[in-house]
């Protein structure tokens, strides 16, 4: 009898202490073994992006490998072929791998064309189980929805329920077991859900996915959507937070949807609209609203902490569980810090392609550590001016704490839109000049920089103490997470990355614009971190 996948010690160790009729001293002993399990390796699942609540890109994983080879198969458990520009970030539970693709290679021959897909993926064979096929929302314009892009938003997963948002900006409820089970309902539609508008239904088969129930954020909320819909949805008992994407239309100089809300807050049993910020950011908003939400506990305090679009880092009340309303309630907020007080905040989009003076924005998400809340901020990518930091905010405060509670700010290359890393006191976080930085959590004073040889769209993971993480032009590596820059592998991907790295149950998935790469040591294998000099992989 093992632990239950993603359990807690807690639980495997009542179980066994738990059995009748069994000498004192072996009861005692089997709690023991339990324990030593648990604290051997925290294998557990990834069920969202991030870690829970906090969004930390840290993972309590353990003997995960130091180096491996895509070429040779080193540390290789398996690999499958995606299709091409994924952009999603991979999930892990309940036995299964969740990963955003494209249809450059259809796995089911009545899809044809430009597709989103989620693919659900057996967690030990990488074999498909089921997938969700969307189409293009926009075809005459594509800044609605970017063609031949992956879906992109990671899903979140509780039980036997996957919440993600679709790239047509649809926050979806969906079943684990796909249609496997049978159409479940209440949503019965997929059949014309996954064909374009105006086309006739397809059957739905056990390789399709199967809808509970669908919120349509342009719709619904009143967003207006822009190029990749991106969210990681917070769930916090009842209630689905989640950023609505709401952004500017084609020219890039316009907010059509200014009123729109940019946080929005759903009934996770019936996707109805319960809150919504009250902020009135859409006239500020450069480009469009891509951050994520957290959850911190501040003082006794549960608050939500949300990034807009306009750069600025707003904390709100998070809701109780037992909270009721027939309407839409918003949200309230309770502090709220702008990252770039000096910058341009009227008539924002006049400086659409100025590299030197714009407003900055927020694309990555924040991490709440010890009372604080770190964020990267800065010039948008595509269209602002190309400086970033990295920034930490006491999250005590009341009211606009914009000059009261920054603790430290450093400074980034270029652009970034990198979630960071905070492990044992360190912040580890890379940028769009392709730089990893190591710095110190408290002070915001550097240890070490690197050079990484090419952009990073990506997060870096900070796991079994070393740092992963991978360029766009396709190189990964691996750094001991310490103070003291070391070195560990340099690894050839054979295509870029715009992925995060995970790390879930001992294996590491490390996800390529094509490929998905579990990494793991074979079981006979012992782990440890390399203090050999560092390895090279496709020179």
């Amino acid at each position: 009898m093992w632990p239950a996948r993603g359990g807690t010690v807690s639980t495997f160790r009542r179980a066994l202490c738990r059995v009748s009729r069994l000498p004192t001293l072996v009861a005692i002993g089997a709690c023991l073994f339990a324990i030593g399990l648990h604290r051997a390796g925290s294998a557990a699942d990834q069920p969202q992006w991030g870690q829970r609540f906090t969004r930390n890109m840290v993972s309590e994983e353990t003997h995960l490998p130091d180096s491996f080879d895509p070429e040779t198969g080193k540390n290789i458990k398996w690999s499958v072929v995606l299709g091409s520009n994924t952009y999603s970030s991979p999930v892990i539970a309940q036995g299964r791998v969740f990963i955003g693709i494209n249809n450059a290679k259809p796995r089911d021959p009545r899809h044809q064309g430009d597709r989103a897909i989620l693919l659900c993926l057996d967690e030990q064979t990488g074999k498909p189980i089921w997938q969700l096929v969307v189409p293009r929302l926009g075809e005459d314009d594509p800044y609605l929805d970017w063609p031949r892009i992956s879906m992109c938003s990671p899903p979140t997963v509780e039980g036997d329920r996957l919440y993600t948002v679709t790239n047509r900006f649809e926050v979806v409820c969906l079943d684990l077991e796909g249609q496997r089970n049978g159409n479940d309902g209440p949503y019965l539609a997929e059949g014309q859900h996954m064909v374009p508008p105006g086309e006739k239904p397809l059957d739905v088969t056990p390789f399709d996915a199967d809808i509970l129930w669908l919120f349509d954020m342009p719709s619904q909320a009143g967003i207006y959507p822009h190029d990749g819909a991106h969210a990681s949805i917070l769930l916090d008992g009842r209630f689905l937070y989640l950023n609505s994407g709401n952004g500017v239309d084609n020219t890039h100089r316009r907010i059509r949807k200014p009123d729109a809300p940019s946080l929005i807050v759903l009934d996770k049993k019936t996707g109805r609209l319960v809150a919504q910020d009250a902020e009135h950011i859409g006239p500020r908003i450069f480009h469009a609203t891509w951050s994520s939400p957290a959850l911190a506990e501040i003082n006794g305090q549960r608050l939500i902490i949300f990034c807009g679009g306009d750069g600025v880092v707003y904390a709100f009340e998070a809701l109780p569980q037992d909270f009721q309303s027939s309407e839409v309630a918003p949200l309230r907020l309770v502090w709220k810090f702008d990252c770039d007080p000096t910058a341009p905040k009227e008539n924002v989009h006049q400086y659409i392609t100025n590299r030197k003076v714009s407003p900055s924005n927020i694309k990555s998400m924040p991490v709440v550590y010890r009372n604080r809340v770190y964020v990267t901020v800065g010039g948008d990518i595509w269209w602002g001016k190309r400086e970033a930091w990295l920034k930490c905010i006491d999250a005590t405060g009341r009211g606009d704490v914009t000059h009261t509670h920054q603790l430290w700010s450093y400074p980034l290359k270029e652009h970034c839109c990198s979630t960071p890393s905070i492990w044992n006191g360190l912040v580890f976080v890379a940028d769009c000049g392709g730089y990893l930085h190591c710095v110190d959590a408290e002070t915001g004073q550097p240890y070490w920089t690197h050079d990484l040889e090419g952009e990073v769209w990506a997060s870096t993971l900070v796991a079994d103490g070393k740092v992963y993480v991978g360029t766009r032009r396709g190189l990964f590596w691996i750094f001991k997470a310490d103070s003291t820059k070391q070195l560990l592998a340099r690894i050839e991907l054979g295509d870029g990355t715009a992925s995060t790295a995970v790390a879930a149950n001992g294996v590491l998935y490390v996800t390529t614009l094509s490929r998905l790469y579990a990494v793991a040591y074979p079981q006979s294998q012992p782990a440890a971190i390399s203090q050999t000099p560092v390895h090279e992989t496709g020179k």
